[in-house]
C-alpha cells in the first residue's frame, strides 16, 4: 500500500490530491500532513478537523523518520521543492513534486539524479494530463479519423484585468507549464519554439501573457496560449486534420469554483452534453460526418494509480524525466524573453 505524506496543506492539496486520493482507499492510505508553523498561525487548524484520520504534524521529521511512509508529496511554495525533494529523497522516500518540479535545470537533474542513486521513484505530478477535455481531445487523436495532424490550438484563457494588470513573474511556471506539458505528452519534445511572453500592461516586468508556437516534424503546429484579456471563450482546443477538424469547448476553470467548509468532494457523473466536443472528417467512403463526442471524465487520481504501479510493479512513470526537462526549458526560456520585453 502507498502510505503518503504530504508537505504543505494549501489548496493543491485539498482540491486536487486528497478527493481523489480518497477514492483509492484499497491501496493508498494518507498518513501525514506537515505544516509550518508560521502556516498554521496565518490560516488556523480550522480544515484540520475535516481529516480525522489524518496526523497533523509540524514537525517535520515524524514524517521522515516514519518507515511506513513511502510517498511524500511536495506542494510547498515553489522555491522549497528542491529543498524537500533532497530531503524526502535521502530518507528513503519516494516523492510526486508539484509544478513546476524545480526552478532550474540544473536542480531538476540533481533531484532525478538522487532518486536514481537511491533507487527510489521522483515524478512530477503534471496531472492536467487527466483534465476531462484533455482525455477527449487525446481520443479524438488516438481514433485517427482526422487524419494527418495540421494544427492544435490550446487555449487555457481568462478575463481577469486586475490579475492581469498586476506586476510580477510566476505564470509562466506556475500556470503556463500544465497546457504547455499536455502538448508535450501528446507529441514530445518540438523541434523548434516561438515565443511570445510578455505583459501586455508591464512588459518587461511580469509574464502573464504568453503564445508558444511549438513545431514537430511531420509539419504540425502546436499553439499554447492564455491571456488575461479574453472576455468570451475560445475552445479549450481546436484540432485540425487532413480529413477534418474537432473542437473541444471551454469547461471552465476550476480555481473559480466556490469554496465550502468541508472536504472537497469530486463527481464522477456524465457532463452535459452542452461541453461535448463537436468532430467533422470525411471518412474512408468519402462520406462527411459531423458528430458530438461524449466529454470524457477527469481523475487526477491516474497519477497514483500510476505511482503504485512504478513502484510495487516496476512500470514506467507516466510523466517521463525528458517530458519534464522539455516543459521547464520552454518555460525559462520563455521568463527571460519575458523579462526581456520593453
Amino acid at each position: 500500500m502507498l502510505k503518503v505524506a504530504y508537505i504543505g496543506f494549501g489548496n493543491s492539496v485539498k482540491r486536487y490530491h486528497l478527493p481523489y486520493v480518497e477514492k483509492r482507499k484499497e491501496k493508498i492510505e494518507v498518513k501525514y500532513i506537515y505544516r509550518r508553523k508560521e502556516d498554521i498561525e496565518l490560516e488556523g487548524t480550522e480544515a484540520e478537523s475535516w481529516y480525522p484520520n489524518i496526523i497533523f504534524t509540524s514537525e517535520i521529521q515524524d514524517i521522515m523518520k516514519d518507515e511506513e511512509v513511502n510517498l511524500v508529496v511536495i506542494n510547498t511554495p515553489d522555491q522549497f521543492h528542491t529543498f524537500y525533494s533532497k530531503m524526502a529523497l535521502e530518507n528513503g522516500k519516494n516523492i510526486l513534486v508539484e509544478k513546476p518540479f524545480a526552478l532550474s535545470l540544473a536542480d531538476a537533474k540533481e533531484v532525478f539524479d538522487l532518486a536514481k542513486e537511491k533507487g527510489l521513484v521522483a515524478m512530477a505530478n503534471h496531472n492536467r494530463r487527466f483534465d476531462a477535455d484533455m482525455k477527449t481531445l487525446r481520443s479524438v487523436i488516438e481514433s485517427k479519423v482526422l487524419g494527418d495532424l495540421v494544427e492544435i490550438e490550446s487555449h487555457y484563457d481568462y478575463f481577469r484585468p486586475s490579475s492581469a494588470a498586476r506586476k510580477g513573474f510566476g505564470a509562466l511556471k506556475g500556470l503556463a507549464i500544465h497546457p504547455l506539458d499536455q502538448i508535450i505528452s501528446l507529441f514530445g519534445k518540438p523541434k523548434k519554439v516561438v515565443y511570445d511572453c510578455r505583459s501586455i500592461d508591464y512588459p518587461g516586468e511580469a509574464d502573464n501573457y504568453y503564445d508558444f508556437d511549438l513545431f514537430y516534424d511531420n509539419g504540425l503546429k502546436a499553439i499554447v496560449k492564455t491571456s488575461f484579456y479574453v472576455k468570451l471563450d475560445y475552445p479549450r482546443f481546436i484540432l485540425h486534420g487532413k480529413k477534418g477538424s474537432f473542437l473541444m469547448p471551454s469547461l471552465g476553470h476550476q480555481s473559480s469554483l466556490k469554496e465550502k467548509p468541508g472536504p472537497v468532494e469530486i463527481s464522477f457523473e456524465p457532463i452535459s452534453e452542452e461541453y461535448w466536443g463537436t468532430l467533422s472528417y470525411i471518412d474512408e467512403e468519402n462520406n462527411d460526418i459531423t458528430k458530438k463526442i461524449e466529454t470524457q471524465i477527469g481523475d487526477y487520481g491516474v497519477i497514483y494509480d500510476n505511482l503504485y504501479d512504478v513502484i510495487f510493479n516496476g512500470a514506467n512513470k507516466i510523466v517521463s524525466e525528458e517530458d519534464v526537462y522539455t516543459g521547464l526549458e520552454i518555460v525559462f526560456t520563455a521568463e527571460k524573453i519575458a523579462r526581456e520585453a520593453k
